[in-house]
């Protein structure tokens, strides 16, 4: 139980301590690769100079060098690929680890709250509910219901009287005349009001006259 407890706190910071130290190591061997290439850099300039100096003995041992630098560079190489994979490796198993414990305490605490909770208390408690809601139901019915002379009353004679009522009504405001708002008055200053003759109406023979003068305008 101990271990159980305490055990888990310890890799988990053993995973972090084994991080944090192939990191380093990583930076160092970034540190030595880029020296490395400085020197395999100067070998090749030393080479130029001495075959333009036709010192072609000393351009060769120049780019031996270089070679034996490329060789190092390489190792370094393939080692920081291994630590990059070490630490990609290292970091899965402690997002594994990590999220085995979050579920694992997901479990244990789902299990303690079911403990609490017991089905028979479960199925006591709706059937209790739906008890009380029965009992609401039939005192909302009861309390519904009509009384004395009410409860006399046919409700399909009310609905037909009500249909009549409503039949009625219709037919008034479809018997009603159609009304117009009267016209507003006209405002005129005073002093400046003059009294207009009302119009008078054509006579039949005005209006055959006046026919008569549109034909011949035509």
């Amino acid at each position: 139980m101990f271990t159980r407890i305490f055990g888990k706190p310890k890799q988990e910071a053993n995973a972090v301590a084994t991080l944090d130290r192939l990191n380093e190591t990583l930076e160092m061997l970034e540190k030595k690769e880029k020296v490395l290439l400085k020197k395999a850099a100067a070998e090749v300039e030393k080479a130029k100079e001495f075959t333009r100096a036709k010192n072609k003995r000393a351009a060769i041992q120049c780019l031996k060098r270089k070679r034996l630098y490329e060789q190092q560079i390489e190792q370094l190489g393939n080692f920081q690929l291994r630590i990059h994979d070490q630490m990609i490796m290292l970091e899965g198993a402690k997002a594994t680890t990590e999220t085995v414990d979050a579920l694992r305490t997901g479990a244990s605490a789902m299990k303690a709250m079911q403990k609490s909770t017991n089905i028979d208390d479960v199925d006591k408690t709706m059937d209790e509910i739906n008890e009380q809601t029965e009992n609401m139901k039939q005192i909302q019915e009861a309390l519904s219901a009509p009384i004395g002379a009410a409860a006399d009353f046919d409700e399909d004679e009310l609905e037909a009287e009500l249909e009549e009522l409503e039949g009625a009504e219709l037919e008034e405001q479809l018997l009603q005349p159609a009304t117009t708002a009267p016209a507003a008055p006209v405002h005129t200053p005073a002093g400046r009001q003059h009294a207009r003759p009302p119009p008078q109406k054509n006579t039949a023979e005005e209006d055959e006259l006046a026919a008569l003068q549109a034909e011949m305008a035509l």
